[in-house]
Order: structure tokens, then C-alpha cells, then sequence
């Protein structure tokens, strides 16, 4: 918002007001079209058909919309419309002990084997 505020106080000009949330929306709608690309172009490569536009050409136009939808991210984000997540917050697991001890003693050795051996 500083740089917004800045911008608009020394042109002089009334700033227009951005909702996050159609931002939002237009990123949305945009990877959307970008999916409905991708899978266009599946479905020409699956179905080897050449009587329209050629599978580059839907490749094309989806890393196109991908480069837009990176700029307007971006250009949201610098311009304040939209803010990152902060640090994630660490998830900290504490295990219990549910095991009970057991009293141990000397009879709880194992015993060796006895083998009886028959020489004869």
C-alpha cells in the first residue's frame, strides 16, 4: 500500500482500489485456462489428428499464461494488493511415553540351551 499511496501522491491522481480477492479470482481463472490448454493439447497429441491447430500451439499459449500469471503475482505482491504467508509456523510434536516399566530381575536372563550330546 506505501508504494500505492506513494505513486498516487506524487502524480497527483486518484488510485484505483484492488480487492484481493479479484486478484485472487483472476489467478484462478488463469491457471484454469492454463490447465484447459494443457489438456487440449493431450488430447490432440492422444487422438494424432491434424485437421485443426497443431499441439504446439496449445503448448504455447499455456506457457504463455503461465509467464502472465507469474508477472501478476509478482506485480501484485510488490504493489501490496496481496501479501505472502509469513514464516509457516513450526509444528512442534511432543511424544508421550505410554509404555509402562516392568520390574526387571536377575531371573530374567535367558538361559543358555543344554544340548545333550550321545557319543556311542
Amino acid at each position: 500500500m506505501k508504494i500505492e499511496l506513494s505513486f498516487c501522491l506524487r502524480h497527483k491522481i486518484n488510485c484505483i482500489k484492488v480487492n484481493p480477492v479479484i486478484i485472487k479470482i483472476i489467478i484462478v481463472l488463469l491457471l484454469l485456462f492454463i490447465l484447459f490448454n494443457l489438456f487440449r493439447a493431450l488430447f490432440i497429441m492422444v487422438s494424432g489428428r491434424d485437421n485443426g491447430r497443431p499441439m504446439s500451439h496449445y503448448l504455447g499459449r499455456r506457457v504463455l499464461f503461465s509467464v502472465v500469471v507469474l508477472v501478476v503475482v509478482i506485480a501484485a505482491l510488490k504493489l501490496g494488493y496481496i501479501s505472502p504467508n509469513a514464516n509457516p509456523t513450526t509444528h512442534i510434536q511432543t511424544q508421550t511415553n505410554i509404555a509402562t516399566p516392568h520390574q526387571q530381575s536377575a531371573s530374567t536372563k535367558q538361559l543358555l540351551e543344554k544340548q545333550s550330546v550321545y557319543l556311542g
